[in-house]
């Protein structure tokens, strides 16, 4: 396997030479919050969306982050990948104690750590499970803390399936680790912002070239028997882009790969997206 490239608290390194101690509160407690920048020609596509995001998070965690050094790290990962297009998965962590606590150190210093990874950005069809919602009340920040995502997806996996779509008493919330947009009766629509959604940054971008060539988003709470009557619907991530769904194996419903809206979702999805690669230094 070729030698991944990382950094750790500013140290750059390959992956393998890494060491993190076992009292890091991300290893602990998951506090800790993460950003996936995906880059295209070795530029970030929509940085300044996702350095906000991961502000957003950081603050909700009242974690103080240095955004110059957060940057110049990203940017020297990007560098360093043999490939023009990939993904730079960033992690902060409000540090390490000094025995395991649920009560941090007011001086508790933070830590970084992050790594490139080389990504082709194709279209995948996937297959879906349905499943009931099992995470905490703050999907709205991007926290590691991933255990109710991880258990679902992997009980899919087992089904064959490649993601599930979460709902909490029958109203739609979100994938595994997507969004999701669906059509009805010829409108495009996608479940409302909540604590239980994150704010994906794919999503916006998507919403905004539909905006932008007269299409309006439907945005509201929408429920499983909504999806049902869905003639397409697709997945959107910094990592898949757009990903149509080809079947739901515990939903009755009937999903056309080749539905208009879809497809005019997908062009226009595709026009924008990486057109979005830029890289602004001066993120403060």
């Amino acid at each position: 396997m070729e030698t991944i490239k990382a950094v750790f608290n500013g140290k750059f390194d390959s992956l393998k030479n890494i060491q993190i101690s076992p009292f890091s509160r991300a290893y602990t407690f998951s506090d800790s919050v993460y950003e996936v920048v995906p880059f295209y020609n070795s530029k970030p596509i929509a940085y300044d969306n996702h350095i906000k995001r991961l502000q957003y998070s950081s603050n909700a965690l009242s974690m103080k982050l240095d955004l110059n050094v957060i940057s110049d790290e990203i940017e020297k990962l990007i560098s360093s990948c043999k490939s023009k297009n990939g993904y730079v998965y960033y992690q902060v962590t409000r540090g390490q104690d000094l025995i395991r606590s649920h009560i941090y150190s007011n001086d508790i210093g933070l830590e970084t750590f992050g790594y490139v990874l080389p990504h082709n950005f194709e279209t995948k069809f996937l297959k879906i499970m349905i499943c009931k919602d099992l995470r905490w009340g703050r999907c709205d920040i991007k926290s590691t803390s991933l255990l109710g995502n991880v258990l679902s997806m992997n009980e899919a996996k087992e089904k064959g399936c490649d993601e599930v779509i979460m709902h909490i008493d029958n109203i739609l919330t979100e994938a595994g680790a997507s969004n999701l947009f669906f059509v009805k009766d010829g409108h495009i629509c996608t479940p409302s912002l909540s604590n239980n959604i994150l704010p994906g940054i794919t999503r916006q971008i998507l919403i905004d070239a539909l905006i932008e060539i007269g299409l309006k988003v439907c945005e509201k709470d929408y429920t499983l028997e909504d999806l049902k009557t869905a003639s397409s619907a697709w997945l959107t991530s910094s990592t898949k882009g757009i990903a149509p769904i080809k079947e739901i194996i515990n939903l009755d419903c009937n999903l056309n790969l080749n539905d208009e809206c879809y497809m005019i979702a997908k062009k226009t999805f595709d026009s924008k997206f990486l057109a979005r690669s830029h890289f602004d230094n001066n993120v403060v």
